[in-house]
């Protein structure tokens, strides 16, 4: 007697109004989260523990740190300079963003529009208030501008979509062309990096005006940039494929575009998502890239030693990629 094996259950597809219904629903479900995503970072941005400069004898120092405790709680960190040098040092280094001086003759602010026009407007509007309230005439001077040709700073500010296209699309484009030459792969993605950097620099210097004088620091910071999302997407490709590289890319894409603040810096964005987005690529790039542009290197420890990570696990796992893929065609 011979028995028949028992036969799986035939898999049941939903009709095809509730898959209408579901994907209608899926649909609006991302459509939600990418509307969390890229304005809610914006909306609930503003002042939060800005480290702010003070100038000025015991009293007036009392005074103004109370008045911004009151008028602007959380906003600010004060921090005591001895001298109106001593604290345009200060801003320069990027240990504050800006500061007040205060004084029998009034009250200065001292701002960094290149740091952040949103941050240097905000020191500006404050230090006005307290000027008024105190009826103390204001003066405000720009520690460091932005070039005029540029004077929003719209150019550094517009950056995020450059960077990440550079980022994604050398990848596909060498995978397409060279997909069974790893060594052409990585090297027309070294080389665009470059070239992108070099690119994006002599735009910015040579057309909008955005940079004067920081042509090759701008090049190799944004090269960097560039590097450390196209060698880590590269890797994630040669791991695990096509679905490694989408994930990469989205990440990178929905991500570390709008938690990137380069246009306001992270400091600007609410403090956990600023902070998460400077550990992306194109956050600590922003950073990198002002840095570079305007306060010669100053405060761009942390944003290049990130950078550096991403290139580092990018040429790991390439590496993780090219050995699997050499055994596999051994064995």
């Amino acid at each position: 007697m011979t028995t028949t094996p028992a036969q799986a259950p035939a898999k049941r597809s939903l009709p095809p109004l509730a898959m209408l219904a579901a994907l209608i629903a899926g649909l609006g479900a991302i459509l939600v989260v990418l509307l969390a995503l890229f304005i809610l970072p914006s909306l609930k941005s503003g002042p939060h523990d800005l480290p702010l400069g003070l100038v000025g004898d015991t009293g007036s120092i009392a005074q103004v740190q109370h008045s911004l405790g009151t008028t602007m709680p959380g906003a600010f960190i004060p921090q005591t300079y001895e001298s109106a040098d001593a604290l345009a040092a200060a801003i320069k280094a990027q240990e504050v963003v800006g500061g007040l001086v205060v004084s029998d003759a009034g009250m200065e602010a001292m701002v960094a529009s290149a740091g952040s026009t949103a941050i240097s407007g905000t020191v500006t509007a404050t230090a006005t208030r307290l000027a008024a309230e105190n009826g103390q005439a204001l003066t405000v001077t720009d520690v460091v501008p932005l070039p005029a040709a540029d004077p929003s700073g719209i150019g550094i500010g517009g950056l995020t979509f450059p960077l990440v296209f550079g980022g994604i699309v050398p990848v596909v484009a060498f995978k397409s062309a060279f997909g069974k030459s790893n060594t052409l792969r990585l090297t027309g993605i070294v080389l665009t990096s470059i070239a992108s950097g070099v690119i994006v620099a002599a735009v910015l210097q040579f057309w909008f005006g955005s940079i004067v004088g920081a042509f090759w620091p701008v090049a190799v910071a944004m090269t960097l940039g560039i590097a450390a999302m196209a060698l880590p997407l590269a890797g994630l490709q040669q791991v695990f494929g096509g679905k490694g590289f989408t994930i990469g890319a989205m990440a990178m894409m929905f991500l570390g575009n709008p938690l990137a603040g380069i246009a306001t810096t992270g400091a600007w964005l609410p403090s956990g998502l600023g902070l998460f987005g400077q550990l992306l690529p194109p956050g600590a790039t922003g950073t990198l890239v002002r840095s570079a542009a305007y306060f010669d290197w100053a405060g761009s420890t942390m944003a290049a030693i990130t950078l550096g990570v991403w290139i580092v696990i990018g040429i790991v796992l390439t590496a993780i990629g090219i050995v699997r893929e050499g055994r596999s065609k051994t064995a």
